[in-house]
């Protein structure tokens, strides 16, 4: 999902119907579940990480009492990152439109 568009996903909880995520893996619930938490960790780390390098490049090598300010650019990136939709909300909505790539493990595999 690109950067625009997590902008217009609605941030907030809503309701959701389980039978229509459940049949999206073939009626299990658990499974679609399963498929949707995993992805939401990898956004979540992705996410986290993208934060993290790019507060990063505005910190200051030497900070002391005196240097210790509010960094408007820091500030900034913060804000924009504590409104993207939650990790969770992002993956159901790929999980929702198929684009969420996952395959079973059979038992001759596992």
């Amino acid at each position: 999902m690109k950067k625009n568009q997590l902008m217009t996903l609605q941030p907030n909880v809503e309701t959701r119907d389980l039978n229509t995520i459940a049949a999206k893996s073939g009626g299990n619930l658990f499974e679609s579940l399963v498929i949707i938490g995993k992805r939401a960790s990898q956004i979540n780390m992705k996410l986290k990480e993208e934060l993290h390098s790019k507060l990063n490049e505005f910190a200051s090598a030497n900070d002391n009492l005196e240097e210790v300010f509010e960094n408007r650019e820091q500030i900034e990136i913060s804000k924009y990152y504590e409104k993207l939709p939650n990790s969770v909300i992002i993956a159901l909505e790929e999980f929702n439109n198929d684009e969420i790539y996952y395959r079973k493990a059979t038992d001759e595999q596992a």
